[in-house]
């Protein structure tokens, strides 16, 4: 899983009028959920978390804000929301979910397929059935995607199933083994 570190500071002035005052500054605001506690108000400036939300952007990524002005110092977030302006494209607030490096969670992990099947080198047509994956385990342990080669796939074979991919040892796969990914017909 992709880890980032981001920069933020307590943000201590609430409401539409203050937020508007912050984003005329180049600063962000954002908010911090965290379970049993109070939500933490943050603010961000503004290029640092852009381009770090740039390289996160659909992938799994355990976030590391490193907070100034908090008595816990650094959190581990997930990115849960993201408010943008439509017309402009900048960033108006982000929603973080603090998460427990030890605990295990589900995880949507995208399946890369590379190489060309023999069999659509053939004549044959490459069916993908799946996309992505259900894994869980701790945040750390979880691949960014699931790579496989299918250049061994023939026209009316097997195909590859879930149960033919190759995850970490300490990641549980909650798909069906049997469920076929890609076939060639």
């Amino acid at each position: 899983m992709i880890q980032v570190d981001i920069p933020a500071a307590v943000r201590t002035v609430f409401g539409k009028g203050e937020s508007r005052r912050l984003r005329m500054d180049k600063k962000t605001p954002a908010v911090v959920y965290s379970k049993g506690e109070e939500a933490l108000a943050l603010q961000f400036d503004e290029t640092a978390l852009y381009k770090n939300l740039l390289f996160i952007h659909g992938r799994n990524a355990v976030v590391t804000l490193d907070i100034e002005g908090d008595s816990v110092g650094k959190r581990h977030v997930m990115v849960q929301e993201i408010q943008k302006d439509p017309v402009q494209e900048e960033v108006l607030h982000v929603d973080f979910l603090e998460i427990d490096l030890e605990s295990t969670r589900k995880f949507n992990v995208d399946l890369r397929l590379t190489g060309v099947a023999k069999g659509v080198d053939l004549g044959g047509e490459l069916n993908v059935s799946k996309q992505s994956l259900v894994l869980q385990g701790h945040p750390l342990d979880i691949p960014d995607e699931i790579v496989v080669d299918i250049t061994a796939l023939e026209r009316g074979g097997e195909g590859i199933s879930c149960k033919d991919l190759v995850i970490p040892e300490n990641v549980e796969m909650l798909d069906k083994p049997e469920a076929v990914c890609a076939v060639v017909i």
